[in-house]
């Protein structure tokens, strides 16, 4: 079997505009180490990013071709990533640049691209058709509406409940026009909010990322969250009603990525150490089977996060961690077909390679 990544982030902070770009230069010239410095940044980052050395570097189709190693990657879908470009339609840039990298010569292909993207914004439909005008990849947006409540947990300037103001239900109608995806990435309190998101625009297919991600369900991060087993299960079992909720809407399919970014809760090994495949499994193994109840394999598409998620694992470890899972409860080969390769295909409507 052959595999579709259904979510990567490729950046060039040296040379392209991103939030984190003036970090990646400040390293080039700072004479210390980076794991000196790291000590110096604010906890709510130390805790999201666990490991700050692929935010200073550029991380390109070569370099995702050394991590996936020898998992048969055949085709990935590049996700946005904090493009930070000046002008009306700058988010649109971010896109052109994705299609120029060198994908499919000794790489994997390019099969998709998500651009960024604000229903808010009174350019939301201009800029759509620009991302669509900078490649005929482009398939949907994801837009930065990322809150938690937790002040320690890092999230994305915006207030709560973006996703179902007024602003944003209206400029939505432009994806629904265009026949674009959207993808949401939230925290899993926010999960509430996709589904009414879902329940008024039955016609877009919505893309929630990282099965909602449940800050602090392995282990303490920010100032309260997660800070015992008993608040963790209140946090487990929360998640767990409003993802059912959530996958009674077929609009809506999830991706089994990000599980394994630090701001879950995992402990961070020392680089170059992944975290073993045992260990996941039993972290991962309650919230896999859940979601594999709920939306069943054929709503389920597998995405690496890299390099995001590299500071506790690998690709190679990931991918078997989610596989023997999702097969521990019942998942057949052709189910794992479905998780790790078709499903993909056909949300992102990538052609067979």
């Amino acid at each position: 079997m052959t595999v579709v990544d259904a979510h990567i982030h490729q950046w060039d902070p040296l040379t392209t505009p991103r939030e984190f770009s003036g970090l990646a230069k400040l390293f080039r010239y700072l004479p210390i180490p980076v794991d000196v410095a790291k000590r110096f940044a604010p906890r709510r980052d130390r805790e999201f990013v666990g490991d700050p050395e692929p935010f200073i570097h550029p991380y390109l189709p070569a370099d995702y071709r050394g991590d996936a190693g020898d998992v048969p990657v055949e085709a990935i879908v590049h996700i946005e990533v904090e493009w930070s470009g000046k002008g009306r339609l700058a988010a649109a840039n971010e896109t052109r640049w994705v299609a120029s990298l060198p994908f499919g010569v000794d790489t994997p292909a390019l099969g998709a691209i998500v651009g960024a993207g604000d229903p808010t914004s009174p350019l939301f439909a201009e800029l759509l058709d620009a991302h669509h005008s900078a490649s005929p990849l482009f398939r949907g947006i994801r837009t930065r509406v990322e809150y938690h409540s937790d002040s320690g947990i890092r999230g994305h300037n915006r207030p709560p409940g973006v996703l179902t103001s007024k602003p944003f239900l209206d400029g939505f109608a432009a994806l629904a026009e265009r026949k674009l995806s959207f993808e949401a990435w939230v925290y899993s309190h926010q999960i509430p909010e996709v589904t009414a998101l879902a329940r008024r625009y039955p016609d877009v297919s919505i893309v929630l990322n990282h099965l909602g991600t449940p800050a602090g369900i392995f282990g303490p991060v920010g100032k309260n969250t997660g800070k015992n087993p008993s608040t963790r299960r209140e946090l487990f079992l929360r998640w767990r009603d409003d993802l059912t909720d959530l996958a009674t809407h077929p609009n809506v399919v999830a991706k089994i990525s990000g599980l394994m970014m630090p701001i879950l809760g995992h402990p961070v090994p020392p680089r170059g150490e992944p975290t073993p495949v045992p260990v996941l499994i039993e972290r991962l193994s309650p919230m896999l089977t859940h979601a594999l109840d709920v939306f069943g394999s054929d709503r389920l598409l597998w995405g690496s996060n890299f390099p995001v998620d590299k500071a506790i694992t690998s690709i190679g470890n990931a991918a078997e961690a989610i596989a023997t899972a999702l097969t521990e409860h019942g998942a057949d080969a052709a189910a794992l077909e479905q998780v790790f390769r078709t499903n993909a295909q056909r949300m992102y409507r990538i052609e067979d390679f």
